[in-house]
């Protein structure tokens, strides 16, 4: 991956650079480096240090906390694609005698396997993982404190589990697979479970007075899976990419955008900040657009990874500081910094390449009762069938062997949608998980449900 960093405007580099110099400054950090992609490569990287001389570059290491589940998530769900385990299989299927078997594995991904969020103590983070040599270490005698499934609760003991499920099915360490079945087939070189130089010390900055204190950097045993890594703004660019494409020696498209789908219950106040999460990824609304991503923390250390997947534009920052700058807010800025500045340049419209009459007969009006919607043929082979005006119900359909499509998105996600035709092979209706969409409001020429009043449409009088 190259850094043509001229392909950015120079009015947004400058943009780009005042937000992380306010950052680093305000968030009394003793550095901080960030990095933006754009089309697959990163287009821009900046840098901000206490330290007189040369700052830290895209090849610096900085541990990354949180960010280490999202690899964690990729792991299993390889496991998934590989027809090893189902996402509904509880864990006691694949790793018996935990205690807490009967969350499944979905379950954990996405935090609502009801267990606690820190392991007993002394704190996980700045203590020895020889402490917690067994899963029961990590568990305590109390792992489950919410029913099961019920809401989103964050939890480093559950990727502690999934770790362990991966260690399980695989007959090997869960460093060395993360390193053969993700690492080296993206080409992560400087992501690691321990550091090597060039890498940054982490430190805590006294929240009154202008002086630092060295953090433990302590290897977390077990609980690795939840937060050991180790990585660099260019690595952690080219996960980003992954994680919006994918590439098929990891994950398909298919398979990283169900990471990056709501995946557990959302509590009350995280309906009002517009946040959720997915399997093994964060999703935040904010400044009117879907970002997804990760953060992650460990004592000396702040990261976080922001993906503003329809602007085609990420951000990493990374910072050695226990706490300061909230880098969430800073990986968004620079993702809309991009998007608004020099907003995505869409492809060339180009017609399609081959059309099959039956299908093309259904494009344009459809109603459903009264309510006017638009069936559209899409580049993909498939359809779309949305509202004509407003918000309502609208889907995208991928078609299936038969003549039929599914649907892939919102109140029709998995629905079949199929024309039904008369014995003459004309189109009567659409079918729709049952629903009647017709020609005309309440078509008496095709079936509705329930019949249509033979008097037809009247007025008053």
């Amino acid at each position: 991956m190259t850094t043509p960093q001229e392909e950015l405007l120079p009015a947004t580099r400058r943009a780009l650079t005042h937000r992380i110099a306010v950052a680093q400054a305000e968030g009394r950090t003793p550095s901080l480096v960030a990095a933006v992609v754009r089309g697959g490569q990163i287009v821009w990287h900046g840098a901000r240090t206490s330290v007189d001389g040369h700052g830290p570059d895209e090849n610096v290491q900085y541990r990354i906390g949180s960010i280490t589940k999202t690899f964690t998530a990729v792991l299993v769900l390889r496991l998934r694609d590989e027809g090893v385990l189902d996402l509904g299989d509880p864990l006691e299927k694949h790793l018996p005698g935990t205690g807490v078997g009967e969350a499944t594995i979905a379950e954990l991904l996405a935090h609502s396997g009801g267990l606690a969020a820190e392991s007993p103590a002394p704190w996980w983070e700045r203590t020895p993982g020889s402490l917690r040599p067994e899963l029961a270490d990590v568990l305590g005698e109390q792992p489950l404190l919410h029913p099961v499934g019920r809401r989103h609760h964050y939890s480093n003991p559950g990727y502690t589990l999934l770790g362990a499920l991966v260690e399980k099915l695989r007959g090997a360490a869960w460093e060395e697979v993360l390193q053969r079945e993700v690492l080296d087939p993206l080409g992560l070189e400087r992501t690691a479970t321990r550091p090597s130089a060039p890498h940054a010390g982490g430190w805590a900055v006294h929240p009154w007075a202008d002086v630092m204190l060295a953090e433990p950097t302590e290897d977390l045993g077990r609980m690795a899976p939840a937060g050991q890594l180790w990585s660099t703004t260019g690595d952690l660019a080219r996960f980003a990419v992954f994680l919006t494409q994918g590439d098929d020696k990891v994950l398909g498209a298919e398979t990283v955008r169900e990471m990056r789908a709501p995946a557990a219950p959302a509590e009350a106040a995280d309906v009002v900040d517009g946040a959720a999460y997915g399997l093994g990824l964060q999703l935040q609304h904010r400044d009117s657009r879907l970002l997804v991503g990760h953060s992650g923390s460990l004592p000396g250390f702040l990261a976080n990874l922001t993906i503003g997947v329809e602007d085609d534009v990420a951000a990493v920052v990374l910072t050695n500081c226990t706490s300061g700058p909230l880098l969430a807010g800073v990986g968004s800025d620079l993702v809309r910094i991009v998007a608004e500045a020099e907003p995505r340049i869409p492809e060339p419209w180009r017609p399609l390449r081959e059309v099959d009459a039956s299908v093309l007969e259904l494009a344009g009006q459809w109603y459903w009762g009264t309510h006017a919607f638009a069936l559209r043929l899409t580049p993909d082979g498939g359809v779309s069938l949305g509202p004509l005006s407003g918000q309502g119900r609208r889907s995208r359909f991928r078609a299936n062997d038969d003549g039929s499509w599914t649907g892939l998105e919102g109140y029709y996600a998995g629905e079949s949608l199929r024309a039904v035709r008369h014995t003459d092979g004309t189109v009567s209706h659409l079918d729709l998980g049952s629903f009647v969409f017709t020609r005309q409001p309440y078509d008496e020429g095709a079936v509705v449900p329930g019949g249509v009043d033979p008097q037809g449409w009247q007025g008053i009088g």
